[in-house]
């Protein structure tokens, strides 16, 4: 029995050490020693907004550290108590120390999703955009319970959510919003939440209460490198200020500040209204603008590689990858990995870990 525990812990260890490699967490250990000397400056906090940003990277960094370098020492812990029970041929802590070897498997498993973020932009931020589709003021209020959802997932992960962009529905729920997802593989997270969802549901907005089938499109775009080198000429850039949106009387609402920017040739849309100035809204706005053509390039690259294994389908407005119906039946299906519940609440509160895995483990698949 204390040989067979042996073997496991070897194993358990030899999967921890590749997983370390993985991850590079030397090198995030470096990271957040240097992050914890800029946070010791004088300076530091006289800008807040970076600030925060920098505080929540080194609380992700030292949360993704220190958990698997927890479960590093405790299996060393226990690889000692097994060398001493075996020198001493003392049978009698075989079950304990079992117990305590699954328990470190198991919480090896939970860890080891994280070795699905395989991306080159799985670690950055995320930039999300949700757009009502067909389907009337029942799509802009599915739209706005999607927000919900999104931020509710974003909260339970410890992520900073910052609304940039927001267009109202007339009677209820959003035309449209964009907002910043900040936080360890927040990009990675969400990356698969990109694309069409469907909603079907006795209609709150019709007297009749008649089913209703909705659709909402939900873009996630990573948020790329200040340094990342990509020239967008000007000329090809179409730039208007606008009344921000704001509410309830605030000085916002008597500026210009709100920036829309066109890029004429791809007719990719952007728009920022939150922040505190014009100057800063357009800044805001050719980020996400960049963000959206690195993306529409790198899927341009994919289709490609995939007219060549002849395996391209075309993204049709109407090839949703995920259906909520909570009429005449309660159920939540993602089309793609067949991953589904019949607890719609409990994904509509921003329960997505069971989909958000189940599209990593099927993404890993297809890109071998």
């Amino acid at each position: 029995m204390l040989h067979e525990l042996v073997e496991r812990i070897d194993a358990l260890r030899t999967k921890i050490q590749e997983a370390w490699e993985v991850l590079k967490l030397d090198e995030v250990k470096k990271e957040i020693a240097v992050l914890e000397q800029e946070a010791l400056a004088a300076d530091f906090w006289s800008d807040p907004e970076r600030a925060k940003r920098e505080s929540q990277k080194l609380a992700d960094l030292r949360k993704e550290h220190d958990r698997w370098q927890d479960l590093r020492m405790r299996l060393l812990e226990l690889e000692e108590v097994t060398r001493l029970a075996m020198e001493d041929k003392d049978a009698s802590m075989n079950q304990e120390l079992d117990q305590k070897l699954e328990a470190m498997e198991k919480q090896y498993m939970e860890l080891e999703f994280s070795l699905l973020f395989s991306g080159s932009h799985d670690g950055s931020n995320a930039i999300v955009a949700i757009h009502a589709g067909a389907g009337g003021t029942d799509a802009q209020d599915w739209a706005e319970m999607l927000l919900r959802m999104v931020f509710r997932y974003a909260e339970k992960k410890g992520w900073s959510v910052q609304l940039l962009d927001e267009s109202r529905g007339g009677e209820a729920g959003i035309k449209s919003a964009t907002f910043m997802v900040r936080g360890r593989y927040a990009y990675g997270h969400l990356k698969g939440e990109h694309g069409v969802h469907r909603l079907v549901r006795q209609s709150p907005f019709n007297a009749d209460a008649l089913r209703q089938t909705s659709f909402a499109l939900i873009e996630v775009v990573p948020e790329i490198d200040e340094d990342v080198d990509m020239h967008i000429d000007a000329k090809d850039l179409r730039i208007d200020t606008f009344m921000s949106g704001g509410k309830g009387g605030q000085s916002v609402n008597t500026t210009y500040s709100a920036v829309r920017i066109v890029h004429v040739p791809t007719k990719i849309t952007v728009s920022c209204q939150n922040e505190r100035s014009q100057t800063q809204n357009k800044e805001m706005a050719m980020k996400i603008l960049k963000a959206k053509l690195l993306k529409l390039k790198e899927e341009e690259l994919e289709k490609e590689k995939q007219k060549l294994r002849g395996e391209y389908q075309s993204a049709e407005w109407g090839n949703q990858i995920r259906s909520y119906v909570l009429h005449p039946y309660h159920m939540v299906k993602d089309h793609r990995t067949d991953v589904e519940t019949a607890d719609t609440d409990a994904v509509l509160d921003g329960d997505l870990d069971r989909f958000i895995e189940g599209y990593l483990r099927w993404n890993a698949r297809h890109e071998t």
